[in-house]
C-alpha cells in the first residue's frame, strides 16, 4: 500500500466509491450515474459483499439496538471506558469513526472517534441550571473531543479494544492546538497563533495523506461555560491517529463556522478539495481549493496544502462558488445599495468595521457567504463524494421552521466532472417522507456496490410523534442504488431510545461495520429517572453512548 501510487480515483474509492444510479421515479429519487471498478480500490483487491442480502426490519421503539437477521453487534467501548494504562477514559457523545488497520488483515487496528457534546445530567450531573462549576468544567472538556482506541477481533470472532493499550490516546479540550494559515495571529483571533483544546467534534473525514480532519460543531456553549474565546474554534483540525508528536492544528483556511461532515477528493490536476457542510439552519455549503497540489512522496507534509488555497461558498441559484475573499467583501459592503442579507444579524456600519483583511472572511466566514450572494439552506449536514464521477450528494436533514419536516438528498455535479471547477448543476434527488422510506438524512456513507448509507437525524424530543411517527426511533438506512431493490430506502438499523446511529465507517473488506450510538436517553431530565438505559450494563443507572462493530457481511 505505501508503494503505490494514489491516484484521485483511487483515493476516491478509498472514502467511499460509488456513483451508479439511485432510481425509481415513483419514491422522487434522482439518478446518479457510472460505477467504481474493484480495481480501482485503494487496497487494491476484492472486497466483501456489503449488501448482497439482507431482510430490512421494521422501525421500533424500544430501547435496544435492532438489526437484521443474521447480523449481531459487540458494543466495542463506552463513554467511561478505559482506553491506555494512563488513565484516560473513553468520552461522551461519539459521532463519526474511520478505522486504521495495521494490516491487510483488518482485524486489529486504531478507531479514532469524535466526541461532539455532552449531557449537562447524564454527563456532568449538573441538576440545575446555572453556572457549572470546576469539576464539571473539567470534565466538560475532557469528555469531548476525540478519542483513539486499539480494536482487534479475537479467534472467536467479537470485537473488543485493549484498555491498556500503547496506542490509546485522548485528544480534549485541555489540548495545545495550533492556529494554522491566514488567521493565524490575527486581530480576528486575539492574535493568537496557539489555543486551548477543540470540542464539539461531530464529524470528520481523512486526508490522501492518512490523517484525520476532526470538525468542531457546536461549541458556544462550552465556549461560554468554560469562558473560553469563540473566535478559536468552529474551525477543522488535523491529527495523526498513530503520531501523538504530529502537532495538532486547526486549519483557519478552511474557514471558520459550524462545521457538518466533510468530503475530501482531488481535482483533476491534483489540488486538495475540501466539501464542507454546517449543522445550523440557514446556512451554506462550502468548499476549499488548496493553491498547492498533492504530492504522494511528500506523506504528511501535505498537510501545509490546508494553509493556503481559496475557500468558497455556493450560490446554489446561479450555479457557481462564490470566492470569500476580503477584497469583495469590502466592494459589497461599500456600494451604495448594499442591504444586509437574511441571516447576518448585524447592521452595515458593524459588518464595515469587522472585515478589514482576509482573516474577518474566514473568521466570520458564514455572514461573509450571505454578503456575497451564497445560498442559505435546510442545514448541510451530510456529505459524500461519488468516486467516479465525482458528485457531491448533501444531506439536509430538516427545517422544521421552514415546513421541511423529513429533509432532502441533493447532488451538485461540478463542471466537467472537477472538484475544482467554479460552476456546478445541482439539483435536489429525494424527499424524505413515507414514499422515499427514511426521514431526516445526516451522516452519508458509500459502500463499494456505491449503496448509499443514510443515518437519520430525526430530533430527540419530537420522536414517534407527529409527521415523525411511523418512522419510530432514529435508524440506519440504506438506499440501494443497483438492482431490483433499487426502489426506497430499506431499514439495516434502528436506535435505542432517542438515539442517533452516525459515524458509520467499514472496515476495507466490507466485513465490519463500525457505528456511533450517540445520545441515549438524550431527553433525560430527572436524576434516577433516564428514559435510556442502553447498552443495559450490569450495575449501570443510565445510557452511555458507546461505539459498536457490527458483523454478519458475506
Amino acid at each position: 500500500m505505501k508503494n503505490k501510487p494514489l491516484s484521485r480515483r483511487t483515493f476516491l474509492a478509498y472514502l467511499g466509491t460509488g456513483a451508479v444510479t439511485i432510481a425509481a421515479a415513483s419514491t422522487g429519487l434522482g439518478a446518479f450515474t457510472g460505477s467504481a471498478a474493484a480495481s480501482d480500490l485503494l487496497f487494491d483487491r476484492k472486497t466483501g459483499k456489503v449488501t448482497d442480502a439482507f431482510a430490512p426490519i421494521e422501525p421500533g421503539a424500544g430501547d435496544e439496538l435492532v438489526l437484521p437477521k443474521g447480523f449481531r453487534y459487540d458494543v466495542l467501548v463506552s463513554f467511561g471506558d478505559p482506553i491506555n494504562g494512563r488513565g484516560d477514559t473513553f468520552g461522551y457523545n461519539n459521532e463519526f469513526t474511520r478505522f486504521f488497520p495495521f494490516d491487510d488483515k483488518q482485524v486489529n487496528g486504531l478507531l479514532w472517534v469524535n466526541h461532539a457534546s455532552v449531557h449537562p445530567l447524564l454527563a456532568l450531573g449538573q441538576r440545575q441550571p446555572g453556572p457549572l462549576g470546576a469539576d464539571q468544567v473539567k470534565s466538560l472538556l475532557y469528555n469531548q473531543g476525540a478519542s483513539i482506541v486499539e480494536a482487534y477481533r479475537d479467534r472467536e470472532g467479537k470485537w473488543k479494544i485493549k484498555p491498556d493499550s500503547a496506542y490509546g490516546r485522548r485528544i480534549t479540550g485541555y489540548d495545545r492546538v495550533e492556529l494554522s494559515g491566514p488567521a493565524r495571529g490575527t486581530h480576528a483571533v486575539k492574535g493568537a497563533a496557539l489555543v486551548q483544546g477543540t470540542f464539539g467534534n461531530g464529524a470528520g473525514s481523512v486526508t490522501p495523506w492518512g490523517t484525520v480532519l476532526s470538525c468542531e460543531g457546536d461549541f458556544e456553549s462550552t465556549c461560554g461555560s468554560a469562558g473560553l474565546e469563540l473566535s478559536h474554534y468552529g474551525w477543522v483540525i488535523e491529527a495523526d491517529p498513530f503520531d501523538g508528536n504530529f502537532k495538532l492544528r486547526k486549519h483557519t483556511a478552511l474557514g471558520r463556522f459550524h462545521h457538518g461532515q466533510l468530503a475530501v477528493t482531488l481535482s483533476k490536476d491534483g489540488r486538495v478539495v475540501v466539501y464542507m457542510g454546517d449543522t445550523t439552519t440557514d446556512s451554506c455549503l462550502y468548499k476549499f481549493v488548496s493553491s498547492g497540489k498533492f504530492q504522494a512522496a511528500s506523506g504528511k507534509a501535505n498537510a501545509d496544502l490546508l494553509t493556503d488555497g481559496t475557500l468558497y461558498a455556493a450560490d446554489l441559484v446561479n450555479g457557481r462558488w462564490v470566492p470569500l475573499t476580503i477584497e469583495a467583501v469590502k466592494k459589497a459592503l461599500n456600494r451604495d445599495d448594499f442591504q444586509v442579507p437574511f441571516g447576518v444579524n448585524q447592521i452595515k456600519e458593524v459588518l464595515v468595521e469587522r472585515y478589514k483583511e482576509q482573516a474577518d472572511a474566514l473568521v466570520y466566514a458564514q455572514d461573509a457567504a450571505l454578503i456575497l450572494g451564497a445560498t442559505p439552506t435546510d442545514r448541510p449536514t451530510g456529505l459524500a463524494v461519488h468516486a467516479k464521477s465525482g458528485a457531491l450528494i448533501v444531506a439536509y436533514p430538516n427545517n422544521i421552521r421552514h415546513g421541511n419536516i423529513h429533509g432532502h438528498l441533493a447532488q451538485l455535479a461540478e463542471q466537467d466532472g472537477d472538484a475544482g471547477a467554479a460552476a456546478f448543476d445541482y439539483e435536489i434527488v429525494s424527499y424524505g417522507g413515507r414514499s422515499s422510506g427514511y426521514s431526516s438524512p445526516g451522516t452519508l456513507l458509500f459502500d463499494d456496490r456505491s449503496n448509499l448509507w443514510v443515518a437519520s437525524e430525526i430530533p430527540a424530543d419530537k420522536l414517534n410523534q407527529g409527521a415523525y411517527t411511523p418512522f419510530r426511533n432514529n435508524g440506519l438506512y440504506v438506499v440501494r442504488t443497483a438492482g431490483q431493490d433499487a426502489v426506497a430506502a430499506q431499514l439495516f438499523a434502528s436506535a435505542p431510545v432517542e438515539a442517533a446511529l452516525t459515524g458509520p465507517c467499514f472496515t476495507a473488506d466490507e466485513r465490519t461495520l463500525f457505528l456511533s450510538v450517540s445520545h441515549p436517553g438524550q431527553t433525560t431530565a430527572q436524576a434516577g429517572r433516564p428514559t435510556s438505559l442502553w447498552p443495559h450494563r450490569s450495575g449501570d443507572s443510565g445510557p452511555r453512548p458507546s461505539v459498536v462493530a457490527i458483523s454478519g457481511f458475506a
